[in-house]
């Protein structure tokens, strides 16, 4: 076992990232050691790289990044029973505190004191991890590698699609980025019977396609909501899945969904969004959801299942895979909206 490792972190404020060779994590009793076979960058790693007024008030360098991974575990504390070295796993990287009043009431995913492995400490970007056994999912045979290293914004898009009912019912979603794309195949797998998406980038249009989506609309080509209004024989979509942050694409998606339907935000706007809360929200009976993270742990059961039963394919998000050391151009290529999701290796490119 060596003493040090490489990390991809996070060492002072201001724009970029640097490989550094940091000691491995010391594991306390009821911790795991895990061995990094693949790990994936989220929005969240782009925003940081970037530093921006998010990343300014939240993070703390030095810190090691990475928070969507799959991994062997290596070593695991004298109090853990439930794994053991050798079990292929990811991880739940919101660490609960266990104590406040969401966690008490089922609700940990909106913990009051919720730490991110990646984000509030050290993360994936690195050859081992060190995660609460608590936090370990066994990840089942039948679950390709690659999948593993993404359960994580998966987790997101099943969390926000399963968030009300889908089967039988027309879905628009609106942003493709990787988490929207996610949204549409789960849709589909669920049975959704028309999923609309909307998307301003062409090669996340062509995307959308490949993953499942029925109606693919350009809303700054044309007016997608009239489109859609059309398509539904003037009704509007019974749910709207809303997962670009961008306050055009939020409203239009408001006026597309119909009277009683469910509206699942899961988008980080970067501003205040206006909306019409009279005609679009309450002259509806619309059912509005804040959707954060992946609830603790029923999200992680469904997903498993869905993948289990080679429901969802989520093949044409994969591109590139490249070393850790090689993660310059791996965020460039993301930054310019041309890649869905790309793994990084830790531990050497598989075999």
């Amino acid at each position: 076992m060596p003493a040090t490792m490489k990390a991809l972190r996070k060492t002072k404020a201001g724009k970029g990232l640097e490989m550094q060779a940091v000691p491995v994590p010391s594991i306390g009793p009821s911790d795991v050691l895990v061995r990094v076979k693949a790990t994936s960058i989220c929005g969240t790693d782009l925003h940081i790289y970037g530093w921006d007024r998010w990343s300014q008030g939240r993070i703390k360098p030095p810190v090691t990044l990475g928070h969507e991974f799959c991994g062997v575990v290596e070593r695991v504390g004298e109090e853990v029973a439930a794994v053991k070295p050798g079990d292929f796993v990811s991880a739940e990287m919101h660490v609960n505190c266990g104590h406040c009043h969401q966690c008490r009431m089922g609700e940990a995913h909106i913990c009051q004191n919720v730490r991110v492995i990646g984000i509030d400490q050290d993360g994936a970007f690195a050859e081992f991890v060190k995660i609460p056994a608590t936090n370990i999912w066994r990840l089942d045979p039948a679950i390709p590698e690659h999948y593993g290293a993404i359960l994580d914004p998966l987790g997101n898009a099943v969390h926000t699609v399963l968030a009300g009912a889908i089967a039988g019912h027309t879905a628009l979603v609106t942003g493709c980025g990787p988490i929207g794309l996610m949204s549409i195949a789960v849709a589909k797998a669920c049975d959704s019977s028309t999923v609309f998406a909307t998307e301003t980038n062409d090669h996340r249009r062509s995307m959308a396609k490949q993953m499942g989506a029925d109606v693919v609309l350009n809303p700054a080509e044309g007016d997608a909501v009239k489109k859609i209004l059309e398509a539904t024989g003037g009704t509007g979509v019974d749910v709207l899945l809303e997962m670009s942050g961008n306050a055009t694409a939020i409203q239009q998606g408001f006026k597309a969904l119909r009277a009683g339907g469910r509206a699942s935000l899961l988008g980080i706007p970067t501003e205040n969004v206006p909306l019409d809360l009279v005609n679009d929200v309450i002259f509806k009976g619309a059912t509005v959801q804040g959707i954060y993270g992946r609830r603790m742990y029923q999200t992680w059961v469904q997903m498993t299942a869905l993948l289990k039963a080679g429901r969802v394919n989520l093949e044409p998000l994969f591109g590139e895979r490249v070393v850790l050391e090689k993660f310059e151009e791996a965020f460039a290529k993301l930054q310019s909206g041309l890649a869905g999701k790309i793994l990084m290796y830790p531990n050497g490119m598989p075999k």
